[in-house]
C-alpha cells in the first residue's frame, strides 16, 4: 500500500475544543518546562559570553576552539553512561545532580572571570565537566516528559520545548551582549550559575510516581539491552543514522556559509538575519505541533527536512545571501517539528524502563559526526573547491532523507492511540 500524497491524509487536527498550552495546565509539566527554559536561556547566554571571555584572555582562536572542544568531547562520550544512569535511578534524582553540579560549574567559572584570574586551561577543565553533566541530564530529560504530562498532551509539551529552545536561540544572543557590554561576561556566566539553580528548585518541586527499579545486572548488560531496543526497530536506527549524516553535512555548511557570508557577502549583519530567521521559523513549527496530530508522525517528518538539502544548494551556486535567509526559514521550520515528532514518537513506542538509554543512543548518534564535519568542511573545500564540497554534501543529505521516506517502517508507521497509552498508564500505576 503506498502512501497517500495529500496533507490532509497525513495530518489530523485535534478538536477545536483542545487548548494548545493544555500541557501547561499540568503542575508537574509547567514546573519541568519553567526550569528547562530558564536553564536554556543561561546556556544560550554562556554561548556567546565564554566565548567573549576566552578572547579577552588569550585573543586566540585557538584557544577558544579548545574550550568548546572541552565541553563538545565530555558531551558526546558520556552519553551512553548517562542513559545507563538515567534508566537505572530516578530521573528526577539524574537531573538535579547534574543541574548542581553545572550551576557550581559556571559560578567558579564566573569567579574566576570577575577576580581577574582565570586561565584557560582552567575554563577548559571548568567546561568538560559541565559537558559531561550533560550528557547524564539530556537522556533523563528525555526520559521525565512523559511522566509530567498526560498522554494526550506529550506532543504539544514537546513542542512548547522546542519552542522554548527556539526563543532562547533569539534572546539569549541579545540579552549575552547587553551583559557583555554592560558588566562584563562574568556576570554573565553568573546568570547561568542561576538559571541552573532555577531549574534545580523546579525539579526539586515535582510529584512524581514512584521510581520502578530494574533487576539487578552489570553496568556492560545494561547498556546492550539498551542497544538492543535501539537497533530492534528499523525506523529508529534508520533515522539516527539519517539524522547524524544530515547533521555532519550541516555542520559543513555552516563553517563554509559563515566564511562565505563574512568574506564580502553580507557580513556579520546578514549572517545575524539568517540565524534570526531560522530561529522563527522553529517557533513557527512549535506553533503547529501544538495543532496537529499526524496519523503517520515519521512520514511527515521526514517530508517536512526534504528542503534541508536547500541552503547546501544554494550557497554550491553562490546566489545572494538573502536566499538563505528564506531557506533558513523553511529549514528551522522542518528541523524543529522533525524533532518535535520524533521525540514525541519515540517516548510513545519505547518502552519507559529503556527510554533513556536509546534517546542516549539517539543523541550519540545525532551529535557523533558534527564534530567531523566541523573540521573536514574548510580541508575539502580547499582539496576540491568550495563548490564541490557543497554540492557533495547536498547529495548526502537528500539521500539521508531519501532513504527515511524509501524505509516502510518509517512511512508505516502510526501514531499511537493515546487513550491506550492513558489506560497503559492507570493501569500501570495500579500496580505500583
Amino acid at each position: 500500500m503506498k502512501p497517500a500524497c495529500s496533507v490532509r491524509w497525513l495530518l489530523r487536527i485535534g478538536p477545536v475544543r483542545q487548548i494548545p498550552l493544555g500541557a501547561l495546565q499540568e503542575r508537574e509539566f509547567r514546573l519541568l518546562f519553567t526550569g528547562q527554559f530558564v536553564s536554556l536561556l543561561g546556556d544560550a547566554v554562556t554561548l556567546f559570553a565564554l566565548a567573549w571571555a576566552v578572547l579577552d584572555l588569550t585573543g586566540s582562536a585557538r584557544d577558544l576552539g579548545f574550550v568548546i572542544a572541552a565541553k563538545t568531547a565530555p558531551l558526546v562520550i558520556f552519553l551512553l553512561v548517562g542513559g545507563v544512569f538515567a534508566d537505572r535511578l530516578p530521573r528526577r534524582g539524574v537531573m538535579l545532580t547534574a543541574d548542581i553540579t553545572r550551576m557550581g560549574i559556571q559560578a567558579a567559572t564566573a569567579a574566576l572571570l570577575l577576580s581577574h584570574t582565570a586561565r584557560v586551561w582552567e575554563l577548559i577543565v571548568l567546561q568538560a565537566f559541565a559537558g559531561a553533566a550533560t550528557a547524564f541530564f539530556n537522556p533523563a530529560s528525555t526520559g521525565l516528559t512523559p511522566i509530567t504530562v498526560s498522554a494526550e498532551r506529550l506532543q504539544g509539551a514537546n513542542a512548547l520545548r522546542g519552542m522554548s529552545m527556539a526563543a532562547t536561540q533569539l534572546a539569549g544572543p541579545a540579552l549575552a551582549g547587553i551583559l557583555i557590554v554592560t558588566v562584563g561576561p562574568g556576570y554573565a556566566l553568573a546568570l547561568d550559575a542561576a538559571s541552573f539553580a532555577v531549574s534545580a528548585f523546579c525539579l526539586a518541586r515535582l510529584r512524581l510516581p514512584v521510581h520502578v527499579n530494574l533487576p539487578p545486572q552489570s553496568f556492560a548488560r545494561d547498556l546492550l539491552d539498551g542497544w538492543r531496543e535501539f537497533v530492534a526497530r528499523t525506523w529508529v536506527w534508520l533515522t539516527v543514522v539519517s539524522v547524524s549524516l544530515a547533521n555532519m553535512m550541516n555542520a559543513a555548511w555552516l563553517v563554509l556559509a559563515a566564511t562565505w557570508v563574512k568574506q564580502g557577502h553580507g557580513g556579520a549583519g546578514a549572517w545575524t538575519v539568517i540565524l534570526i530567521v531560522s530561529a522563527a521559523g522553529a517557533l513557527v513549527a512549535g506553533a503547529t505541533a501544538l495543532r496537529i496530530k499526524p496519523r503517520r508522525p515519521m512520514l511527515l517528518a521526514a517530508v517536512v527536512v526534504v528542503p534541508h538539502a536547500a541552503p547546501i544548494i544554494l550557497l554550491a551556486l553562490q546566489l545572494p545571501w538573502q536566499t538563505f535567509a528564506a531557506a533558513a526559514l523553511v529549514t528551522g521550520f522542518g528541523e524543529m517539528l522533525f524533532n518535535t515528532l520524533w521525540e514525541t514518537t519515540l517516548q510513545q513506542h519505547i518502552p519507559p524502563a529503556s527510554l533513556s538509554r536509546v534517546s542516549a543512543y539517539d543523541w550519540f548518534g545525532s551529535l557523533l559526526w558534527e564534530p567531523l564535519g566541523l573540521a573536514l568542511a574548510g580541508v575539502a573545500a580547499a582539496a576540491i573547491g568550495m563548490s564541490a564540497t557543497l554540492w557533495i554534501a547536498a547529495a548526502v543529505d537528500l539521500a539521508a532523507v531519501a532513504a527515511m521516506l524509501a524505509a516502510p517502517s518509517v512511512w508505516r508507521l502510526r501514531r499511537v492511540d493515546e487513550s491506550r497509552l492513558i489506560k497503559q498508564s492507570a493501569q500501570s500505576l495500579a500496580a505500583d
